[in-house]
């Protein structure tokens, strides 16, 4: 599988239907939101996610502020959306920290016991560039020291001029410039918080600027992402500003990684589109291909019916009771379904083909 190829397979099937676009986005919506967040520890589910910003209910046990992060989150995709269709606008640090504005919300102080039991804390601003150093203790153990505050505005400063005058000269295809700016933005840090789904909203801000389609980094791959950002660090070096400024070679192991994301996340959404099979379904980002007909008819009955028994669900199915249970522990248990407490009912998450 490679770029060219896969795109070229996505141009082919322009411009989609009206039902399928519609589709792609609720898909997009509740993918993109979940997986950035879950990446950086928020704990609400898939299911969670889609009910909350599909249908505005929240259910199930979780802190407030993951909701209200979550719900922030959205918001923040809607406004990238609305600014990337601005195609003759040029990025600028006032949107990027209106981003950053909108995913925090508002300033909140961090508390840490320090190892002689004494606390510290420190102010998270909310739409404003660090004020003290911020630094990363890798999977290997060893401490990875991001722009300090004092150099961070010139830093975002060039990145931002960089990437404007990048993008007019088209130096660069939408791929790389949009890894290399993940890649540039990240060794600056610029905010105490919130810099991973800053840097994920904005190569998605890029890649659509460019009519491209918008992509998922799956927390399931959360590893992989991180080795690869690592392994470009160790060609560029630990300078800050050596990393701010780095050349497509230098990071090129994030570029090809990146890249191979971009073509699978693409070759998802084509598939997604274009398959029409019963047995095959959709969760983030997966096709899930059951063995049992069973299972696709009982998802279909639970989506048209949700309040239906189980009692009725074997009728309906023709299998015993017993068999019914097991196949709703199994997809509950997957997270594809899930039953409300108060009425009973059930939600189905998990995405017909067609």
């Amino acid at each position: 599988m490679n770029w060219e190829d896969v795109y070229a397979q996505w141009c082919a099937i322009q411009p989609l239907s009206e039902r399928d676009r519609d589709r792609l986005s609720r898909k997009f919506t509740v993918e993109f939101n979940y997986n950035s967040n879950h990446i950086e520890g928020n704990t609400l589910t898939y299911g969670q996610t889609e009910l909350l910003l599909l249908f505005g209910k929240v259910v199930g046990e979780a802190e407030m502020k993951d909701f209200e992060e979550m719900k922030a989150s959205n918001v923040g995709l809607k406004m990238m959306q609305e600014q990337c269709s601005l195609k003759d606008t040029p990025l600028t640090q006032i949107f990027i920290r209106q981003l950053h504005q909108i995913l925090l919300r508002e300033d909140y102080t961090v508390y840490r016991t320090l190892p002689d039991g004494t606390t510290t804390s420190y102010v998270i601003h909310a739409g404003r560039y660090k004020t003290r150093p911020n630094s990363v203790i890798t999977r290997y153990g060893d401490r990875f020291e991001y722009a300090s505050p004092e150099e961070t505005p010139a830093l975002m400063t060039d990145l931002v001029d960089w990437y404007n005058k990048a993008e007019e000269s088209g130096e660069y295809s939408p791929i790389e410039l949009a890894a290399l700016f993940h890649y540039r933005y990240i060794r600056i840090h610029p905010f105490e918080d919130g810099n991973g789904r800053i840097a994920r909203l904005i190569v998605n801000f890029i890649l659509a600027r460019h009519d491209y389609p918008m992509v998922v980094v799956r927390s399931r791959k959360k590893k992989d992402y991180l080795e690869a950002l690592h392994q470009a660090d160790l060609v560029v070096g630990p300078v800050p500003s050596d990393g701010s400024h780095a050349s497509l070679r230098d990071a090129r192991h994030f570029v090809n990684w990146f890249r191979k994301m971009v073509t699978e996340e693409v070759q998802n959404n084509i598939d997604f589109v274009q398959t029409h099979d019963p047995n095959v379904w959709w969760y983030d980002g997966q096709r899930i291909v059951f063995r049992s007909q069973n299972s696709g008819r009982i998802l279909n009955m639970l989506m048209t019916e949700p309040g239906i028994t189980i009692a009725a669900l074997a009728k309906a199915i023709g299998i015993n009771t017993s068999a019914i249970q097991k196949h709703l522990k199994s997809m509950t248990d997957k997270g594809y379904i899930a039953r409300r407490e108060k009425d009973g009912q059930w939600d189905v998450f998990i995405i017909p083909s067609s």
